[in-house]
């Protein structure tokens, strides 16, 4: 028996189209972000996308004997900010730099950066915002873009809403995998300054902006001629090159720790061995006036600022006492504000953060 093949076209017929997924729109969309993805091309990958996979080649990128490092994340509900304020070119440097930066902290040269974006209705324009600030970070860590995933998914997020995912590979020769074997008592803690929340912490940051009555657009209070949104969309800082190159010049750092949620508290003992305590001396941190705020509009107790926010240190590095200074100098010649936080003590069982002083969470508007 002879089957009717179905007409699009007939009236009732369905197309992908009035299923809410637009192929042209996506098809445009990767017209517009070509020659973004084109400037991150670096040694071992072309950074050409529209293949089924992207490729790399390690000899070509220098190394030896390589061990591959690999990490993947999102910047959490701080895509919210982004999508009720309309600003869409930082979100994507806070995907990279959540990424480079956890391999950075192992000692890896990031190499090479996917993402995943993910959205209920394709607007081209706004994806490629969104792609020239990956583009921009990819560019500044020195990684190649070499390919994507866009989906259009109706009926999974309202129009108007998207997720990020990134996706990076970095290398590192044998031998040279941080933390080393060595870090222990005696040695000194230093902190890179933060560029403010970064990427963490931002569903307490909107309940906070709730409570305070303010509108993303009204004046930042802790942050003068600027707007709330704006200010707080303030993209996570980048910590590739300063870091790679105190790690090659000194060969001094034993150990480094990307603060994020978790803050100090969680994030130092995963790099510390057991029986050691990261001993914090809160009077020699500096807060930045955005926690500060956060602080004081929102009553949050001090010690849930250190663990749910970075408060002003994006970085910490380990060093022995007797590099500290020359490691410290070095950083500040790379641009990094470098502050000492403490020491590394003796202590029992697993790793951990002893704080004391008092870190000043007060606010005067």
């Amino acid at each position: 028996m002879a089957q009717n093949t179905p007409d699009p076209d007939a009236p009732g017929g369905l197309s992908y189209r009035d299923a809410g997924v637009d192929i042209d729109a996506g098809n445009r969309l990767v017209d517009l972000i070509k020659p973004l993805v084109k400037a991150t091309a670096r040694p071992g990958a072309g950074a050409d996308i529209g293949g089924f996979g992207g490729v790399f080649d390690l000899k070509a990128a220098g190394f030896v004997d390589p061990l591959l490092v690999a990490t993947t994340d999102g910047v959490g509900t701080k895509l919210k900010i982004a999508i009720d304020t309309g600003v869409h070119d930082t979100i994507g440097i806070d995907l990279v730099a959540m990424c480079v930066n956890d391999l950075v902290v192992q000692g890896a040269e990031p190499l090479l950066f996917l993402d995943y974006f993910a959205t209920g209705r394709l607007a081209p324009e706004v994806g490629a915002h969104i792609v020239a600030g990956i583009a921009r970070a990819c560019r500044e860590a020195g990684c190649a873009l070499i390919g994507g995933e866009t989906a259009e998914m109706p009926g999974m997020y309202k129009d108007g809403d998207y997720d990020l995912a990134g996706f990076s590979m970095g290398a590192v020769e044998r031998g040279q995998l941080l933390p080393r074997a060595n870090v222990g008592p005696g040695d000194v803690i230093l902190g890179l300054a933060s560029a403010g929340v970064h990427s963490n912490g931002y569903s307490l940051v909107r309940r906070i902006v709730e409570r305070s009555g303010l509108g993303w657009d009204a004046p930042a209070p802790f942050a003068p001629g600027r707007g709330l949104g704006a200010a707080l969309l303030t993209p996570t800082r980048l910590y590739v090159r300063s870091v790679l190159a105190v790690i090659r010049e000194t060969g001094a750092v034993k150990a480094l720790a990307h603060i994020t949620g978790g803050g100090l508290t969680e994030n130092l003992p995963r790099v510390l061995p057991a029986g050691t305590v990261a001993a914090i001396d809160l009077d020699g941190l500096d807060v930045p006036p955005v926690f500060r705020w956060l602080a004081s509009v929102g009553a949050v107790a001090p010690e849930e600022m250190l663990r749910a926010f970075n408060c002003g240190i994006g970085m910490a590095v380990v060093v022995a006492a007797a590099d500290a200074d020359t490691v410290a100098a070095a950083f500040a010649a790379a641009g990094e504000s470098v502050t000492r936080l403490g020491v590394i003590a003796a202590g029992e069982g697993a790793a951990r953060v002893s704080y004391s002083g008092t870190a000043d969470f007060g606010f005067a508007a």
